[in-house]
This record gives C-alpha cells, structure tokens and sequence, in this order.
C-alpha cells in the first residue's frame, strides 16, 4: 500500500485543506490530532523493529530475526485503527 492509498493520509490531507481554507472546529481538530499520533506510533514502532532486526542479525539469531520480520509485515498490512485479535 503506497502512502497516498492509507485512510489515515488522506484524511489529514483532507483536515488541512479545510484548516488552511476555514480552520478547524474542536472536534476536527482532535481528529487531526489523532491521525498524527498514530502516524508518529506507526513509525516509532516501525523503527524499533528495524533495530531489533539489526540486533538479531549482529547476533546471528535466526529465529529471532525471522520473528521480527513477520512483526514488520504486519505492521506494514496492518489497518489504521484496527486492534489485533487475540485468537488464542
């Protein structure tokens, strides 16, 4: 998924078209608020596990890297807003 196809891009592209033509209300405001605050997670989580992937490799952990891997897919198909399920 490219950036520009992520709901949570498009929606602040949105928020900032009408904060540069009116500004925001409150509660638009939150919403722009939130959206960059997963952004932020998003990529702090995203950069944690690349280091982690750099550990594991340094330490030649296999499986461990190979975890960290399969985590960094997820995160890359996971949904704005979506908790993960626990199935167990």
């Amino acid at each position: 998924m490219g950036i520009s196809d992520s709901p949570i891009i498009q929606r602040i592209a949105q928020l900032r078209v009408t904060q540069k033509a009116r500004g925001l209300d409150p509660v638009q405001q939150r919403e722009l608020d939130l959206c960059l605050d997963w952004i932020v997670n998003h990529c702090w989580t995203q950069a944690l596990l690349k280091n982690f992937s750099l550990m594991a490799s340094m330490t030649n952990d296999v499986d461990w890297q190979h975890e960290i891997c399969r985590d960094i897919d997820s995160l890359q198909t996971k949904k704005p807003g979506r908790k993960k399920r626990n199935t167990d």
